[in-house]
């Protein structure tokens, strides 16, 4: 469930404000919303994994608070990156 390196370098570009980006709300808006895909597949198949069904539901709430942070400092990279990633609008 784990993303690897080349995959999140991969999700950094798309989304990364420059070259050496890694900590930005943008991209860890971008990495969690891989993983929140990732354990939602998984949780499909596996219905009663609670732990893994509790990870995915605090990821979920960070990936919120960073939004909501994004959202408040930089109204227009808000928009950027959920146009992106596709999740709302």
């Amino acid at each position: 469930m784990a993303l690897k390196k080349d995959e999140k370098d991969k999700l950094r570009k798309e989304v990364a404000r420059n070259t050496k980006d890694t900590g930005s709300p943008e991209v860890q808006v971008a990495v969690f919303t891989e993983k929140i895909k990732r354990l939602t597949d998984h949780l499909k198949s596996h219905k009663k994994d609670e732990s893994s069904r509790r990870g995915l539901l605090k990821m979920v709430s960070k990936r919120r608070r960073l939004l909501d942070y994004l959202a408040k400092k930089n109204k227009e990279s808000y928009e950027a990156v959920i146009k992106k990633l596709g999740l709302r609008k």
